[in-house]
């Protein structure tokens, strides 16, 4: 993937073609970025297994084998000059659209057994057991999202169109967007939840590093209750933030011009995250009993002075 991120990288310089509003090799390029992001992580989170590791190392070969299969369509197309999601065009493009549904489909299974194996792991620190299953569940929630765009648009049929799916939600592929991301500035645009949701695997570890880095100079933070505690309420922020993004793109509004209801729900996270860090940060953390001194003694208590 880290070549394929260079040869993208090329092309975006010396190639000026333009598919479907962008440039050619944008897509090869932010495929290939997202994936060497998120293998590593899944990756690790499969070194971290108690059991059931070859199931895993099965199910992590299957999705790597997956990602690569994508991957060799997306940059084969692109050098085509020529769209590769939801091309209807040709019997050639759309076998290779078919292919590559599948094999999103096959990923998103093996992503899920992975995710079983976590929830069943016995992981010793439960801050990083819990943002490793939180991340692989909103991760599976995130690719999930990518069945929706394979749904007919407005005027689209399948076995007539050209183009069956889209990204885009009330305006058509193609139009204005921002820049660096290429997202649809005039609309709705399901890649903002996909990615948002595929990446979680990468986010919530990194808030449970970013905690433990801070831990020497944050006492309250050395605790591992409220280590806990600030994970599963992060965890519970990005499911909430990731939820306010698929809603806002099913209703067709774009990411940068949110209505008051829009803003409205964002204020109530944002409160709910602030409210919750607090009480995370303030609530006294449970303490487990001591074991009476006769316990930890073999003789009898009678004996204990």
């Amino acid at each position: 993937m880290v070549a394929m991120a260079v040869i993208s990288a090329v092309g975006l310089v010396v190639d000026d073609r333009v598919v479907a509003g962008a440039p050619v090799w944008a897509k090869p390029f932010k495929f290939a970025v997202s994936f060497v992001a998120y293998c590593p992580s899944l990756a690790w989170a499969l070194s971290l297994l108690t059991r059931g590791r070859r199931a895993g190392w099965w199910a992590g070969t299957v999705v790597a084998v997956a990602c690569l299969v994508e991957m060799t369509i997306i940059t084969g197309q692109a050098a085509r000059g020529r769209r590769s999601h939801f091309n209807h065009e040709t019997p050639f493009d759309e076998a290779l659209f078919n292919t590559m549904a599948v094999t999103v489909v096959i990923l998103w299974l093996g992503m899920l057994v992975i995710a079983v194996l976590l929830l069943r792991a016995r992981i010793l620190d439960r801050a990083t057991a819990w943002a490793l299953r939180s991340g692989i569940f909103l991760a599976l929630a995130g690719a999930a999202v990518g069945f929706l765009m394979s749904r007919p648009a407005p005027g689209q049929r399948r076995g007539v169109s050209k183009v069956v799916g889209a990204h885009s939600v009330g305006v058509p592929d193609g139009g204005p967007s921002m820049p660096l991301t290429g997202w649809s500035a005039t609309g709705g645009d399901l890649r903002i939840p996909h990615f948002f949701g595929m990446h979680a695997l990468q986010i919530l570890p990194l808030l449970v590093m970013v905690v433990a880095a801070l831990a020497p100079r944050l006492s309250r933070l050395a605790d591992e209750w409220v280590r806990l505690r600030l994970v599963l309420l992060g965890s519970g922020v990005y499911a909430a933030v990731f939820a306010l993004v698929l809603w806002q793109a099913l209703r067709g509004q774009s990411l940068i011009h949110p209505d008051g209801v829009t803003l409205g729900a964002a204020g109530l996270v944002l409160v709910a995250a602030v409210l919750g860090t607090y009480a995370a940060l303030r609530v006294p953390t449970p303490r487990r009993e001591e074991p009476h001194e006769a316990e930890l003694l073999d003789g009898p208590k009678e004996l204990v002075s």
